[in-house]
């Protein structure tokens, strides 16, 4: 009765064809696994999403924002709630002069191209990330070198309370992959970048060395969630888990990857138990031979 009730609500927030049922989340996820999560919204706006929140809030049901899903393993069981996402919805860009402002649900790798073309850089390191940009405010993503605490000077985040937050760069929080908006759970609407004058030519041909660089180094002809763990201090993982012997290692259709020891890649069948039971032999293994934690970068939802 509650989950109908919510539903009904949420189709007059967001318009029925905009909220859908047990919808199959391997179709919005990179690593391509995952079961259904019991209701899918796309809100619109900035109001349909402060709207979605507040329905979710009051029904006691839990809720997920979700952007590219390149960052997230969902369990084969699925989500017993609500996912939010906000990728395909809430893209607006605007650019004047330096400053880039963006809504959360924007292309990493789109805001990248439309600031080489407005020869605006600083943002090169994005260009080959595959996640949102409110996704990448609330890990702090970074590449090469670059982070967005580099180049961001605001954001605009809403309480689970409906509360609109303004916060600096120093509010923010920013540290490796972590953040204000993280441990507070807010939810980004938008962010606003200052970026410099910078020749279209050699923008556009940074980036083209960064994508030469991901394509040689990274597994990106198979499905995964980019990194699997967060660098420990002093180590490399990728390499502890290379020099742990794991170079290829298999749980059913999951890979530590051959090109890449950093990444796991679903092989095309892999579930989500074969994932999770490869990271934990993987951690197990690191832990046993070289005395190193290895923290996961990726998310989990439905475990």
């Amino acid at each position: 009765m509650k989950n109908e009730s919510l539903y009904n609500t949420l189709c007059e927030i967001n318009g029925a064809e905009n909220v859908l049922r047990n919808e199959p989340m391997n179709k919005h996820t990179t690593f391509r696994i995952g079961g259904p999560a019991r209701l899918f919204c796309l809100p619109r706006s900035a109001a349909q999403l402060a709207g979605t929140v507040e329905a979710c809030e009051k029904a006691g049901m839990s809720w997920y924002i979700l952007g590219n899903g390149s960052n997230v393993l969902v369990s084969d069981s699925g989500y017993d709630g609500v996912v939010i996402q906000l990728f395909h919805n809430m893209e607006a860009v605007r650019i004047e002069g330096c400053l880039m402002e963006l809504e959360a649900g924007v292309l990493l790798v789109k805001a990248a191209h439309l600031a080489a073309k407005a020869g605006l850089t600083g943002l090169e390191f994005a260009s080959g990330i595959p996640g949102t940009v409110g996704g990448a405010l609330v890990m702090n993503a970074g590449a090469y070198g670059g982070e967005m605490k580099d180049v961001v000077r605001e954001a605009l985040v809403m309480t689970k309370e409906g509360k609109l937050l303004r916060l600096s760069r120093e509010e923010l929080e920013l540290g490796y992959r972590t953040s204000i908006i993280a441990r507070k759970g807010y939810v980004v609407l938008s962010a606003l970048l200052e970026l410099k004058e910078g020749l279209q030519t050699e923008i556009e041909g940074r980036m083209q060395e960064l994508k030469e660089a991901r394509t040689t180094k990274q597994p990106l002809e198979y499905p995964s969630a980019g990194s699997t763990f967060k660098r420990p201090a002093g180590y490399f993982a990728g390499k502890l888990i290379m020099d742990a012997g794991l170079r290829g290692y298999r749980v059913g259709g999951a890979e530590v990857s051959e090109k890449h020891c950093g990444f796991v890649i679903n092989r095309g069948d892999a579930t989500a138990e074969d994932v999770m039971k490869l990271i934990r032999h993987v951690q197990t293994e690191v832990r046993d031979k070289f005395g190193v934690e290895l923290e996961m970068e990726v998310k989990t939802l439905g475990f």
